[in-house]
């Protein structure tokens, strides 16, 4: 509780098992490392490795990511449980939300390239200048999501829950995507 991590390579020396509420983690590497069973409250990871990580029942609450490296992780295996994180400056790349609820979830500045968000509740989602490359959204609830400022993103209305779901107009190719038809702005 309240301890703050920094400059730790947790793939050789891991991480102990248990519960961890208000910590930091600074410039720490996590990569393919095991945090399944544990539980992060009100934590913060700056700066981290964080890919390939197994998350099996591993609890995040009102968890902050800055500026992390977090590739192909499996959101979905998570506890479910008062899941809340946020994302500033990171590269998701291959990652999952498979069938997650993350309402209110805020992806701020950050590579969400190929990232899975079949099935998945963006409710209130916040996307600020995120590029979202080949990102899949099929059966996924984006509504009052806000893709204003961000981009590269495709997705189809009649596959996706978009009612006041916020575009702009520079963005609207994106949603027309599947035609496959040119648009001059």
């Amino acid at each position: 509780e309240n301890k703050t991590f920094s400059k730790i390579n947790f793939s050789t020396y891991p991480l102990d098992q248990g519960e961890y509420e208000n910590c930091v983690f600074t410039d720490c590497d996590f990569s393919n490392c095991n945090l399944s069973d544990m539980s992060f409250s009100g934590c913060e990871f700056s700066g981290c490795n964080i890919s390939l990580v197994k998350l099996i029942r591993t609890a995040f609450r009102d968890v902050t990511f800055k500026d992390c490296k977090m590739l192909g992780l499996h959101f979905e295996s998570c506890n479910a449980f008062g899941f809340e994180v946020n994302f500033q400056h990171c590269s998701l790349g291959h990652s999952s939300f498979y069938k997650t609820k993350i309402k209110n979830t805020v992806f701020k500045n950050s590579k969400l390239h190929e990232v899975d968000f079949t099935e998945s509740d963006l409710t209130h989602a916040t996307f600020d200048a995120c590029d979202l490359m080949n990102a899949k959204f099929e059966k996924t609830i984006l509504e009052k999501a806000d893709f204003r400022t961000s981009f590269n993103y495709s997705i189809d209305p009649e596959l996706n829950r978009i009612k006041k779901a916020k575009f702009s107009i520079t963005g609207l190719a994106g949603l027309l995507h599947k035609y496959d038809i040119d648009i001059d702005l």
